[in-house]
């Protein structure tokens, strides 16, 4: 049996055991660093998440628009009521709403676009001085799409007004991409109901890049013709009448939905009660007007109930009836109580339908 053979003590293991040990005491020394991941404490705020996928997204939407279906249905059935109303209707009805519902839109839009003024630069294409006719114009493409064409899934490049510049860098996304994409969301949202779908796709429009100048504005009517997509009598559904507050961001999707349903209720209601109070006045008018003949009267008569506020020069040009025509009517009307001039000015008066 062979004795142990001695342990030999090599230099370089000293050398290595030293460079472990400090090492070990740097870091030590660092002690105020983070920790691995793994060792992250639990009350620490997140970092930076990626974006949720879509299908969550759609999920979201889904249970919100389950966890409200009585609310859901109410709604419906007045926006129901309002469609029928309409169907049965004269036309004038549809635009003298669509007038409305631009103009409310554009105090949300922070345009400011009261009602005779956009029905001077619809009519007759006048602005005031102090008038920015960007914002007129925002608001007049607003009556446009809210009282006809296709709507804005069959093709919502036509139906924004919207291309890309010629001169686009490389780098920028087109728009037929961005588009797409809310398209292809939108159409991943189908089995929804009407109005869940346009809640949905109006939070949606900025976070798919459709975001411009006046973005609020065209999301707002994208999302009032979807509502009424499937509608007979109504082109859209009144979101802004009575106030905005439904269009407001801001909450997860269940709480803004809820919102969404609750304004769009009270915008039915005042576009309803307009509805009951120019009817009222419309067969108040033709009674007493029927002492009046020619076709200037009743012609005049159809101005009034298609639009909130009236000038004389509006009147010419909608009626076709000459200026002294037209204001000899006009006094005589006002001298019965059934309109009312709104300006108290000797020039640019504005007359509306008294209720």
């Amino acid at each position: 049996m062979m004795p142990n053979s001695p342990s030999v003590y090599d230099e370089s293991d000293a050398l290595v055991i030293d460079a472990e040990e400090v090492e070990q005491a740097s870091e030590d020394d660092l002690w105020f660093l983070p920790g691995p991941m793994e060792d992250e404490p639990d009350y620490l705020p997140p970092g930076p998440r990626a974006e949720p996928r879509e299908t969550a997204v759609l999920d979201d939407w889904q249970r919100a628009e389950a966890g409200n279906a009585a609310r859901l249905a109410r709604v419906a059935g007045r926006f129901g009521a309002l469609d029928d109303r309409l169907k049965r209707g004269p036309e004038g009805w549809r635009h003298r709403l669509a007038l409305m519902e631009a103009a409310d839109l554009s105090w949300f839009v922070g345009d400011r676009i009261s009602q005779d003024r956009l029905a001077l630069w619809i009519s007759l294409r006048l602005s005031g001085v102090q008038d920015d006719t960007a914002a007129l114009a925002r608001v007049g493409w607003a009556v446009r799409r809210l009282t006809g064409g296709p709507g804005p899934e069959v093709d919502l490049s036509t139906f924004l007004d919207r291309r890309d510049p010629e001169n686009m860098v490389d780098e920028a996304e087109p728009f037929a991409d961005r588009a797409g994409s809310w398209l292809d969301m939108m159409a991943q949202a189908a089995d929804l109901h009407p109005i869940t779908r346009a809640c949905m796709g109006f939070h949606l429009w900025s976070l798919a890049g459709l975001g411009q100048q006046g973005d609020r504005m065209e999301a707002a009517v994208t999302a009032a013709r979807i509502v009424a997509s499937e509608s007979k009598g109504a082109i859209f559904a009144p979101l802004a009448m009575g106030g905005a507050g439904g269009l407001r961001a801001g909450g997860p999707p269940a709480e803004r939905f809820t919102r969404w349903l609750d304004w769009m209720e009270t915008a039915c209601l005042t576009a309803m009660r307009h509805l009951d109070d120019i009817e009222a006045w419309s067969a108040r008018a033709e009674a007493e007007m029927v002492l009046l003949s020619g076709r200037t009267p009743p012609a005049l008569r159809a101005v009034l109930t298609e639009w909130p506020l009236v000038s004389a020069p509006m009147a010419e040009a909608l009626t076709g009836a000459s200026r002294a025509a037209v204001q000899r009517n006009l006094a005589w009307i006002e001298a019965r109580g059934l309109i009312r001039e709104m300006t108290g000015q000797g020039r640019y008066r504005m007359w509306r339908a008294t209720n």
